[in-house]
């Protein structure tokens, strides 16, 4: 009698921690693709900051989905654009890049507060 009730306990016990461990280990994967995405999205700022200078960062938004990277906003030029698109291809852990850059020129300088005389 006591060898069924022993064989019952463990088959729960087993089952539940094969349940609970299924739930932590999607739990983690949704959690590492929020990371993910936050450091591809940090990243391709800190490298476009880099290469191609301030004035161009303040009017490139950066968001990141899945290891896609998507550019939005402003820049002077079809080549700067191209450039912005090429250095977030350049990031680590970039999948695919959408550039949705908009070309208008005097729009990715500096604002005028900033500029030297």
């Amino acid at each position: 009698m006591r060898a069924p009730k022993l064989l019952l306990v463990c088959l729960f016990a087993g089952s539940a921690a094969i349940h609970l461990a299924g739930c932590a280990t999607s739990f983690d994967q949704s959690n590492i693709a929020a990371v993910d995405d936050g450091s591809l999205t940090s990243g391709v700022k800190t490298a476009l900051a880099n290469e191609a200078g301030v004035g161009v960062t303040m009017n490139v938004n950066v968001a990141a989905n899945n290891g896609t990277v998507q550019l939005t906003g402003f820049v002077d030029s079809e080549q700067t654009s191209l450039r912005a698109e090429q250095i977030a291809r350049s990031v680590q852990g970039v999948r695919a890049v959408r550039n949705e850059l908009n070309v208008a020129p005097g729009r990715a300088s500096l604002p005028e507060q900033q500029k030297r005389p």
